[in-house]
């Protein structure tokens, strides 16, 4: 079965092993395709999905063609119908809650936290317009 059309942010990091695992283990992406390059810590290309639908790409940055590709950190919003459960997780493994679980003004319910290359992810369950 063909997914439907979706925007997919890609993210380049210094360690992706290691971002994975916390993207998979601590927030709730599941791995659904994963590219070693040359060496255990190189990753040419993985998608994550996000079991609400969705998902995210990413890679090792020494594999990323030209420097322009992802030189900053950024911030993914992540839509999903339960907020408080996934900042549980996230609270539980230790990482750093950037702004906790609260009600939005503009609607929704979510929380951000950093991971360790310092890309900020936030899981509401704000939708959008």
């Amino acid at each position: 079965m063909t997914p439907p059309k979706q925007v997919w942010p890609t993210i380049r990091y210094d360690d992706a092993p290691a971002a994975i695992r916390f993207l998979v283990d601590v927030c709730g992406f599941e791995e659904s395709l994963v590219v070693k390059g040359d060496g255990e810590r190189v990753i040419e290309h993985a998608q994550l999905r996000w079991p609400e639908g969705g998902g995210v790409m990413c890679g090792s940055r020494a594999t990323a063609e030209g420097a322009e590709f992802n030189t900053e950190r950024v911030g993914v919003y992540v839509v999903t119908d339960d907020p408080d459960a996934v900042c549980v997780r996230v609270k539980a493994s230790g990482a750093e809650i950037v702004r906790d679980i609260q009600d939005e003004d503009y609607g929704g319910r979510g929380f951000s936290v950093r991971d360790a290359e310092g890309n900020v992810w936030t899981f509401g369950s704000y939708r959008g317009e």
